[in-house]
Order: structure tokens, then sequence, then C-alpha cells
């Protein structure tokens, strides 16, 4: 019985001497910590495009009739873009005030709010408005302002 035993011994022993040299390499590591950079490139607002058809409507007379003006944005971005505002004056293709002849401005004309859904508009898209005008009624002799085209100039930002 003793060879018995003192081989359960030995078996034990073994193991157990196995077990924890095993589970000891278990347990080793190293650790290590680093850094690094890198970069991305953002890109840049790119103006709305707007273009309208010319004004439909009754002629424009002083104190008289509107005309309606349709226009569009288009956003000509790769990305979403926010449309928070359209306006809409009586001006040159630049921007610049405007002057038919002597005798008439843009002052004898009134245009509306630019009426458009505000908001995202996304890469690509086109959103549509209307705009009106109309030939105020000034205390003043307004004959110049016969048989003139007059210019609207949109800005959406």
């Amino acid at each position: 019985m003793s060879k018995v035993a003192g081989r359960k011994k030995r078996i034990i022993i073994t193991t157990a001497a196995l077990v924890a040299i095993g589970g000891g390499a278990a347990f080793a590591y190293w650790t290590a910590t680093g850094t690094g950079t890198g970069q991305a490139s953002a890109g840049q607002t790119v103006a709305f495009k707007v273009a309208s058809t010319p004004a439909t409507g009754d002629a424009l007379t002083p104190g008289g009739p509107t005309q309606s003006a349709s226009f569009t944005v288009k956003n000509e971005n790769t990305g979403t873009q926010i449309l928070a505002n359209v306006t809409a004056k009586v001006a040159n293709a630049d921007g610049s005030a405007w002057v038919a002849v002597p005798g008439c401005s843009a002052a004898d004309f009134a245009v509306g709010t630019p009426d458009i859904t505000k908001g995202q508009i996304s890469a690509g898209t086109t959103v549509s408005g209307t705009v009106s005008i109309q030939m105020v009624n000034r205390d003043a002799n307004q004959n110049a302002c016969q048989n003139v085209t007059v210019p609207l100039f949109f800005e959406a930002s």
C-alpha cells in the first residue's frame, strides 16, 4: 500500500508543479503604450446656386398688381448645407444698385419676402420658391419706368 500512496503522492506533487509553472506562464505579459497622429481634410462651403424665371402676372403699374417670380436654390456642395435665408431685391446681376433710366430706379419697386422652405438641403438637391414684386405708387412722376425690365437679385445663405 505504501507503494500506491507514494505513487499518488508523486502524481499529485508533479501535477501541482506543472500547474504552478504553466499557470505562472499564463499570467505573464508585457504592457506598452504608444501615440500617433493623423489628419483628415475638411471641405469648405460651396455657394448655393440661385436661378429664377421671369416674373409673371399683369403689367406693373404704380400701386397696381403684383407679379410673381419663381426661383430655385441648389446645393452644389458634396455634403448637406443649411439654407437659413433667401433675400430678393431689385438690383443688377452683381447686386449693385439698378437704375433703368433717369427717373426710374429700384426705389420704384417693392419686392416681397421670398417664400421657400428653409433648412437642410442634401448635396445636389434643389428647392423651389416664389417672390412677388410690385411697383410702388410714389408721389412723383414715374413715366420713366414704363416698359422697363426690372432685374431681381437673389441671395441665399
